[in-house]
């Protein structure tokens, strides 16, 4: 049963449509540019099917956020965004002044407008449910000079923030293709996945992890969870398993008693369907070196999961139908340490099950490998995807829907 408005629900001809997106991208440390463009291409077929039905197109979106190194403007996203449409983008570096106001203004069927940095707004990262910003000055600002609002930022629509979930109480809203493609995609692998059915749930942060596995095992979504990355570190000490300072030293702030206590009631509750690595790699005289966990606790932190381990989870991976990624298995970008997550992705292709990876920085070890083309489906949701995952609602999905009830 349809929830929510899509692009074909609307005649855009001749109308003004705020377009969401989500293109935040991975940038060089010291020059600003842009390292990674996935995201943009991404929300391309949203973009080109609004300007074929001659709709006049200001797309907001965002880049970090405030008091972090990569928040900058929306330039160069822009010279990108243009070069994959083949077509001019218009760019202003204001949000909702007298010039993103006169540039909207202006904008003719078929052209595009991407606006400044939504986030130099301080309203935009304020807390509150839709009808908070519904209220909000962007709201206020920008909705009387729309006819349609589209989100296509599936990889932001865990957050309740004023250019995400307040449009959609004040305008008629649809979800762009992307979007829409995320959720009809994600439901379909994961209602009724394919079994068996495995994650591998990895990257540098564990704090949901217990979470997202109760959820997923107890909800029958998966059939065995591995854990790599900081995750798979974490359990092991909750395991018992002295992994060292170093490696302690690493799980940093995230490290607490409840999360250890949670840990360890997600190994006594699932067993054996929670996966550990059996060695660790470490970083030893300027070499990659495996260690077993019973030779641990190691003076070198962990990297990536070790040689055995990998050989380990390729051949679960292998026998799997339906097989889930978030997170590497570590640190892929240092020389030599890239091996675990290598292992585990091309299993994943190799194998004859459905494939699916998410997450930022595992999409951009797929880049990395060349591997992004050979999934089933690689998801542009970080922490969205957590969320979907967790069970819970997304905001912009329920504002989606309540815009395509009311409105």
């Amino acid at each position: 049963m349809k929830e929510f408005h899509t692009l074909e629900d609307f005649d855009f001809k001749d109308r003004t449509v705020l377009l969401r997106v989500d293109i935040n991208c991975p940038l060089d440390k010291e020059s600003l540019a842009i390292i990674n463009d996935s995201r943009i291409r991404r929300i391309i077929p949203t973009v080109r099917e609004l300007m074929g039905k001659r709709a006049k197109v200001v797309i907001l979106a965002h880049q970090s956020r405030k008091g972090k190194w990569d928040f900058t403007s929306l330039e160069e996203h822009s010279r990108r965004l243009a070069r994959h449409l083949n077509s001019p983008v218009r760019y202003v570096d204001d949000v909702m002044g007298e010039e993103a106001k006169k540039a909207i203004g202006e904008l003719q069927p078929g052209e595009v407008l991407l606006l400044g940095n939504v986030r130099a707004l301080d309203s935009e990262t304020a807390k509150g449910d839709m009808a908070f910003h519904a209220d909000s000055e962007l709201v206020s600002a920008l909705a009387p000079l729309i006819d349609y609002y589209v989100c296509d930022a599936f990889g932001a629509a865990h957050r309740s923030q004023c250019s995400l979930v307040g449009f959609e109480a004040k305008v008629p809203s649809a979800s762009g293709r992307l979007m829409a493609k995320e959720l009809y995609a994600l439901s379909a692998v994961f209602d009724e996945p394919r079994r068996p059915s495995v994650f591998i749930l990895g990257g540098a942060k564990f704090g949901d992890a217990s979470d997202m596995i109760d959820h997923v095992l107890g909800s029958g979504m998966a059939d065995t969870v591995i854990l790599v990355g900081l995750a798979g570190n974490a359990f092991l000490l909750a395991r018992g398993v002295d992994i060292g300072e170093a490696s302690a030293a690493v799980l940093k702030e995230e490290l607490t008693p409840e999360n250890l206590a949670a840990a360890k009631g997600i190994l006594a509750k699932y067993g054996q369907r929670v996966l550990l690595p059996v060695d660790v790699a470490v970083e030893r005289d300027g070499k990659r070196t495996s260690v077993l966990i019973g030779d641990l606790p190691s003076a070198e932190p962990a990297l990536d999961i070790g040689d055995a381990s990998i050989e380990k989870f390729r051949k679960v991976i292998m026998s799997s139908r339906t097989c889930f990624m978030s997170g590497p298995a570590g640190m892929y970008e240092k020389p030599g340490f890239e091996d675990g997550t290598y292992g585990i992705m091309s299993a994943m292709i190799e194998s004859k099950g459905q494939s699916v990876i998410g997450g930022g920085h595992t999409v951009g070890a797929a880049d990395r490998f060349d591997f992004t083309d050979r999934f089933s489906y690689v998801s542009t949701g970080g922490g969205a995807l957590e969320t979907f995952l967790l069970g819970e609602p997304l905001p912009v999905v329920e504002a989606l829907k309540y815009s395509y009830r009311n409105l």
